[in-house]
């Protein structure tokens, strides 16, 4: 879901999310050519590059000059966005194109795209010399022998580029190789396999007879446009449709945000509240190979372009669809898992706050924490608009349930925002009114370098107690506003992983033929760093399964460096630095041997290692082997973290989702109360708050001797 901050004469967008799976079904193609036509661009297309060049100069924050040097970029780019493993175009291509990378973005200005055509031209008919080559190995009706000791590359981002024809042949009979001996260890039959790889190579072919001209120049945008920062885009007509479709509230799908990946399609982000968050399956780096419409057979997907997998997910509301996913970290499909998601709407009530308490023993007292779950930053604005004295909005709904928690008599108060992916600035800062009062909340300069200072102008804190914001790194943009204002002013502890790093500000300008969403300003925090791509760097570290190398701003190609300006005058209304160095140690103390904690860095150590193993053996029993020491090595892991939780160890890892399933119920609990009870990284995040109140309330009069007048410092009621 993407919330807006809507002005007079454009939309300004604040949130990291980039495209929502929300549209009604529709069928794919299927129509077979024998030859591919040479794509050219249409006048249209020709015009609305000329604006395009214009509005890049007149908007964007860096205000790039589109010259010699920037076409470069844009070049290395392009070939990087058609060709990323360096496994279509040969020496001789990229030799012939040199004559193209002074003058390629320079060129837009006068709409003149034949250099960007013939480019993509070359590389549709290299993409029907490989699949007709993949075609004719399995067409000979028998698989490849799995017994020579040989192995293929998968990391070829840095590859030289291949010389000759029976070089690049070489490499694609590896490819399908592996493809097959990846198929056989997932125990499919060879005539199912040859079956398989058939169709997937010729619906491949399929869909490259029927690329239209907007399809080459939306990949030429593309480039173009991320060659300046990761967040200015181009969407054609269609995926301008599908985009304003996205910023609706009536959200209907499966709630995923995707991303191409190479061949496959990878998930960025889950929307908080979707149907595919809910089913705790589908995870940020998970790649979709196939989909299936209800009970019926899966459609490979991998080669397709992204909006056609979009469109075999999207669908009607109640309907179901079966993802095949590969997940993050494993390196072919014999590891792939089924998943199935009835598509919903995402409506404003599973995007809410919502409140709970936990109870935390220590020294023979119990401290009830409080937990304000934040999935994102949401307003009424219609409601509102009309009149409705009950509209919702993030801050109404926060206040209401800091009261029913402050009734409780709790202790502490976790705000936790993880996987808040933004939403309204306004709620933002309106919502940090409620924890420092009045006072500044945030800077946003444009490219003229005027800075704008956001804030609160009046109204008293509500909440005042010892504070904890929990962030990971899906917490962006409007998050990052709230976290870094709250550590701004040592109003509380930030808690968690490194978040996103999303610190500029879109807006949306309409063209001739299609849309521009411009990076036009960027955040900064009232001490005057900015949140762009370093993030919020938390107080107490936890570790996380999201690897920052694949998602988040610095994962991005050219994403806005991280700078800073002049800091506005605030008030901090504590400090923390005291304290924190003994704050940390109790926190290691404590989660040495902490479940979710030691799984979590076990796991992550497994995954990093599978990760740099990119040269992979296409001999079976190697690759069996290597499989079974894998599997091995997963179970150790759960049965680790077992142990660590005092139950009994499984057999295997096929019985892991029902032995969690029975583990809730034998604990008694309903499956929400057994997320809170389960989540070890929030239980730890009390945990600190009960150090905190502890320093400020010691027990017996005592308290270390390094924390000397800590107690004022630390609780805002005291100023």
């Amino acid at each position: 879901m993407l919330l807006a901050l809507h002005t007079r004469r454009r939309i300004v967008f604040v949130s990291a999310t980039l495209l929502a799976l929300c549209l009604e079904a529709s069928t794919t193609l299927s129509v077979n050519k024998a030859t591919m036509s040479v794509l050219s661009p249409t006048p249209k297309e020709k015009e609305a590059a000329a604006e395009v060049a214009k509005d890049l100069q007149r908007y964007h924050y860096l205000q790039p000059t589109l010259d010699a040097h920037f076409s470069q970029v844009v070049f290395q780019r392009y070939l990087k966005d058609l060709d990323p493993t360096h496994s279509y175009f040969t020496a001789s291509d990229i030799q012939d194109f040199q004559k193209y990378q002074d003058t390629l973005a320079v060129g837009i200005k006068d709409g003149n795209l034949q250099p960007a055509f013939a480019m993509y031209n070359r590389f549709q008919q290299r993409m029907i010399n490989r699949l007709n080559f993949e075609l004719s190995l399995v067409q000979k009706h028998h698989l490849m022998s799995f017994t020579t000791a040989e192995s293929l590359e998968t990391n070829r981002e840095h590859a030289p580029w291949i010389a000759t024809s029976e070089q690049m042949d070489e490499l694609w009979r590896k490819r399908v190789k592996a493809t097959e001996l990846s198929l056989v260890l997932a125990g499919k039959k060879p005539e199912k396999i040859l079956s398989l790889l058939t169709k997937r190579y010729q619906t491949q072919l399929s869909h490259l007879y029927q690329t239209r001209p907007d399809d080459a120049f939306q990949i030429f945008m593309d480039s173009l446009t991320e060659s300046i920062d990761p967040h200015t885009e181009y969407f054609s007509p269609r995926v301008s449709e599908n985009f304003n479709i996205n910023m609706s509230l009536s959200l209907e799908g499966i709630g995923a945000v995707l991303q191409s990946d190479d061949e496959y399609t990878k998930v960025v982000r889950l929307v908080t509240g979707g149907p595919a968050e809910k089913t705790h399956q589908l995870k940020p780096g998970d790649r979709i190979v196939a989909v299936a419409q209800g009970k019926g057979d899966f459609v490979d997907v991998i080669g397709w372009r992204i909006d056609e997998v979009v469109d075999l997910i999207r669908g009607a509301k109640g309907s179901v669809v079966r993802l095949q996913v590969l997940p993050a970290g494993a390196h072919d499909e014999h590891q792939t898992r089924i998943i199935s998601i009835t598509r919903n709407t995402v409506a404003l009530q599973d995007q809410a706050a919502k409140s709970h308490v936990i109870n935390i023993q220590r020294d023979g007292r119990s401290y009830h924490i409080g937990i304000i779950e934040l999935p994102a930053f949401y307003a009424d604005f219609q409601a509102e608009q009309d009149g409705n004295p009950n509209y919702r909005s993030t801050t109404r709904d926060v206040q209401a349930l800091l009261e029913g928690l402050e009734q409780q008599h709790i202790d502490g108060l976790i705000m936790d925002l993880r996987n808040n992916g933004g939403g309204a600035l306004r709620e933002a800062n309106q919502l940090l009114g409620l924890f420092i009062g009045p006072g500044p909340t945030v800077q946003v300069r444009d490219s003229e370098g005027h800075v704008e200072v956001l804030g609160n102008p009046d109204g008293a804190a509500i909440y005042t107690g010892p504070m904890v914001v929990l962030v990971n790194r899906l917490s962006a943009s409007a998050s990052e506003i709230f976290t870094g204002a709250i550590q701004d002013y040592h109003r509380g502890l930030i808690v968690g992983s490194t978040t996103y790093g999303k610190g500029s500000v879109q807006s949306l300008r309409d063209l001739s033929y299609g849309e521009l969403k411009v990076t036009e300003a960027k955040f900064y925090r009232v001490s005057g760093g900015s949140n762009q791509n370093k993030g919020i760097i938390p107080d107490i570290a936890f570790p996380s399964l999201i690897d920052d190398k694949d998602i988040g701003e610095s994962a991005q190609p050219n994403a806005m460096p991280w700078d800073s300006i002049a800091a506005v005058d605030y008030q901090p209304v504590g400090d923390f630095s005291s304290i924190l160095p003994r704050l940390r140690t109790l926190d290691q103390q404590r989660t040495r041997y902490a479940p979710d904690f030691v799984y979590t860095n076990e796991e992550l150590a497994l995954i990093r290692d599978q990760r740099n193993k990119t040269l992979i053996s296409l001999q079976e029993s190697i690759r069996r082997a290597e499989q079974k020491s894998l599997d091995k090595q997963q179970l150790a892991i759960d049965n680790h973290k077992r142990a660590l939780q005092g139950l009994p160890p499984l057999t295997s890892l096929n019985n892991k989702d029902d032995a969690d399933n029975n583990d809730a119920d034998t604990m008694g609990i309903t499956p929400s109360d057994a997320e809170i009870q389960k989540d070890g990284f929030l239980r730890e995040a009390g945990n600190i708050l009960v150090d905190i109140n502890q320093w400020l309330h010691p027990v017996n009069g005592s308290k270390p001797t390094s924390a000397t007048n800590t107690s004022k410092s630390l609780h805002p009621a005291n100023h």
